[in-house]
């Protein structure tokens, strides 16, 4: 099977390969930060929020390859029903780990298909996790071991690395929690396929 992944994520890229899904990568280019502006002001929960910017990206490729199939995804960290947007350096790196500390939190993680410039499908998984109460030192000791680009591009944990021991518990799908709901993308391309 092959799809176009609408995202230039490395990780996202690794999950459907690794699951016999080969992909051409070609980003959608949306603004996300502005797209997450509008909707904040038409008072979107996280979960739209995901939604809405997986389908944004997947359809924005798929206008321009109307024949093929287009995954587009999208995760958002939610703290008390709040945002936890990307860190644009290593200070706001450690900002937002900081806020995590010792909380409960959400990563919502949505996928999205699109074919001929529509959404065809589209799932949003809502993973719980607990980040254990950590030292400033230890959180500057984990996040010295991240390069500034994987940081900047993936956010402040990488559970498929060591961001793991960040964590008291995890309650979700390890590969949602990455960035892709695999299983159910999966699931629906076999009723697709068989349509």
């Amino acid at each position: 099977m092959k799809i176009i992944l609408a995202s230039k994520s490395g990780v996202r890229k690794k999950i459907l390969e690794k699951n016999k899904i080969f992909c051409e990568v070609i980003p959608s280019n949306v603004d996300e930060d502005q797209a997450k502006i509008s909707l904040l002001e038409e008072g979107a929960n996280p979960e739209i929020i995901s939604k809405n910017l997986a389908e944004l990206k997947s359809i924005k490729v798929s206008k321009r390859f109307p024949e093929q199939m287009v995954l587009g995804a999208d995760s958002v960290v939610s703290l008390n029903n709040q945002i936890i947007n990307k860190p644009k350096n290593r200070e706001e790196a450690l900002s937002i780990l900081k806020k995590l500390n010792g909380s409960v939190h959400y990563l919502i993680s949505s996928a999205c298909i699109s074919k001929n410039g529509s959404m065809i499908w589209h799932h949003t998984d809502k993973s719980e996790l607990k980040m254990k109460k950590l030292f400033e030192k230890d959180l500057k000791i984990y996040l010295d071991k991240i390069k500034t680009e994987t940081l900047l591009a993936y956010g402040v944990y990488q559970i498929e690395a060591d961001g793991l021991d960040l964590f008291e518990y995890v309650k979700g799908d390890r590969n949602s929690i990455m960035g892709l709901p695999i299983n159910q993308i999966l699931n629906y391309i076999k009723l697709y396929k068989n349509e």
